[in-house]
């Protein structure tokens, strides 16, 4: 039955790495496809994925790494101010070869690595020459992340990952995880450590778990229903069985929320409180709002509700206080207490928006937090599909659909492509990448009804355009890729447009295929001189000094020629 387990995840690789990523080699693709399989429970984007793949020289056995918080993956510009004490911070080191079994020296590797990398003595500059940038970089995030949390004292937990294609690996490669658990818990004083082999068995049974399209959801007795709607009081037991698989969050169901767990709020408090009480007369229902949940289709058959594609777009403090309950006292199948919930169909996109938009106004949210229920959202996404790419409106949409991951345009990536490429602020877009729309000035400058769709899908493809040349250019590092990527795709326009501020308009009529390897070539020497010589580091490229040198330089070529242009006309009227 293993060489079946192989040939089968053999073919599952082969039929995905074609389907979603055929450009990339079988030895990239698998690293992708494990980090996603072990990551499935977060339910991250495949740019997510894919930015904590450091694999490359220089990895110290580490081929992805990753941090999360609560729960949530943090990325480089995440604000943790609200994050409150006893929070869950969480390392997820992976090692994923592309071979038919598992090694001593690949543990050996992740100890060695690891002693020198999670220890906050030794200082990161120090190690630059033994590991790559893409790994320091998470690395140092982690030591931010560690330091910022320190004083609400989290709980540290260190999980590693070795994926192979291979069967149960031998005692001899199992006994070496002991020295790398004795040396992280000789770091941290109170660490929870967990190592975990991967086999071929076990990499097809996650790539089998797939987000149910319909969910059960079992209620007291027969829902109040109107043409679009029902309404039914459900268990608490029951509800916790709905909003989980395998006793997990399944936090793709909350996918349309747009506010997360906001961790131990007052608000959040009681409700747990009101949980923990068992002698209360009053009704948990009576004392909480309920749940509102989107869906593509409900019936009710039986005692349970069937849910098509179900979205909670209201109670998600409510929903993860009943998951933490229930995770700790495990009395979800003898609780009889109850809890409201309506569930709707409506049946248009505007209808569905509305109710996102209205069920959560009725607290204090920021404005940018409903961006993507808006008119331009929904216009760019409808555009984007008449080309051929996909704009990820709705998080992993189109992932779990399985379209290619080259085609799939995410908010955020779109909203940096255009910040940097039309509004000529790629030090914005490098600095900060996940909260370019917190600012409702910002955000306007970006997602402009006024602006022609073409101009979003230009830029959405001119930085896929840049992306592929610079990661795949001879010598040129990972963390400095990342760092000149949005400079290229600046220079590119001004380049393509043979000016130094060119209007949307214009922009809006360019195309990526007038960008040829030569001229990215030269762009990106141009960006690596300027970037090299302010010093080459992630603070030149996240500031303002790097877009105006290169700014200054275009501008006063273009003058001069301009120039010469006019006094050559001259010559020749004379």
């Amino acid at each position: 039955m293993a060489a079946n387990d192989r040939i089968l995840l053999d073919t599952l690789l082969d039929q995905s790495r074609s389907a979603q990523a055929a450009e990339m080699s079988p030895d990239k693709y698998f690293e992708l496809f494990a980090s996603d399989q072990i990551l499935k429970e977060y339910d991250l984007s495949a740019e997510e994925v894919q930015a904590g793949i450091v694999d490359g020289g220089g990895d110290g056995g580490i081929d992805a790494v990753y941090i999360f918080v609560n729960g949530q993956l943090v990325a480089e510009d995440s604000d943790l101010s609200e994050v409150k004490r006893n929070a869950v911070l969480k390392l997820v080191c992976i090692q994923a070869k592309n071979q038919t079994g598992f090694s001593e020296d690949a543990v050996n590797a992740l100890r060695s690595s690891s002693e020198q990398l999670l220890d906050l003595a030794t200082p990161v500059e120090s190690l630059v020459t033994i590991y790559n940038g893409s790994l320091l970089k998470i690395v140092r995030r982690f030591r931010d992340v560690y330091s910022q949390l320190a004083l609400k004292f989290p709980r540290i937990e260190i999980e590693y990952f070795y994926a192979s294609k291979g069967d149960e690996p031998h005692p001899n490669v199992v006994r070496k995880v002991q020295p790398l658990e004795e040396s992280i818990k000789g770091l941290f004083s109170d660490v929870n450590f967990t190592f975990s082999f991967l086999t071929n068995r076990m990499l097809v049974s996650l790539a089998r778990i797939r987000p149910d399209a319909v969910r059960s959801l079992v209620a007291m007795q027969q829902p109040m229903q109107s043409k679009e709607a029902f309404i039914c009081l459900v268990k608490l037991g029951d509800f916790y069985k709905f909003i989980t698989d395998n006793r997990k969050l399944a936090r793709h169901i909350f996918d349309s929320n747009v506010r997360d767990h906001q961790g131990k709020t007052e608000v959040n408090s009681e409700i747990q409180k009101t949980l923990q009480d068992l002698t209360t007369t009053e009704e948990f229902w009576w004392l909480n709002n309920g749940i509102t949940i989107l869906s593509e289709s409900a019936r009710y058959d039986g005692n349970a509700l069937l849910i098509k594609n179900p979205q909670i777009v209201n109670g998600v403090q409510t929903s993860t206080e009943i998951y933490n309950y229930f995770s700790q006292s495990k009395t979800f199948d003898t609780d009889i207490r109850t809890i409201l919930v309506r569930i709707l169909d409506p049946k248009d996109a505007a209808s569905q928006d509305r109710i996102i938009k209205a069920t959560n106004s009725q607290n204090s949210v920021a404005p940018a937090t409903l961006r993507s229920t808006e008119k331009v959202h929904r216009d760019i996404e409808q555009y984007f599909r008449t080309s051929g790419y996909y704009y990820d409106r709705r998080k992993n949409y189109y992932k779990n659909e399985g379209k290619p991951f080259n085609k799939i345009i995410p908010i955020p990536y779109l909203a940096q492509s255009i910040m940097s490429a039309v509004l000529r602020r790629p030090g914005d877009a490098r600095a900060r990448p996940s909260s370019l729309l917190k600012s409702d000035d910002q955000y306007k400058r970006i997602f402009n009804e006024q602006h022609p769709l073409d101009l979003y899908l230009f830029a959405a493809l001119l930085m896929r355009r840049v992306d592929e040349y610079l990661y795949t250019a001879d010598k040129l590092d990972r963390k400095d890729a990342t760092n000149v990527r949005f400079y290229v795709a600046m220079l590119a326009v001004m380049e393509l447009t043979s000016m130094p501020q060119p209007k949307v308009a214009r922009i809006a009529s360019l195309s990526v295929s007038d960008l040829t390897d030569e001229i990215l070539r030269k762009l990106l020497d141009e960006v690596l001189e300027a970037y090299l010589g302010l010093g080459g580091s992630d603070q030149v490229a996240k500031g303002p000094e790097l877009t105006r040198q290169l700014v200054d330089v275009r501008t006063k070529a273009y003058i001069l020629k301009r120039s010469h242009v006019t006094v050559s006309r001259k010559l020749r009227i004379r």
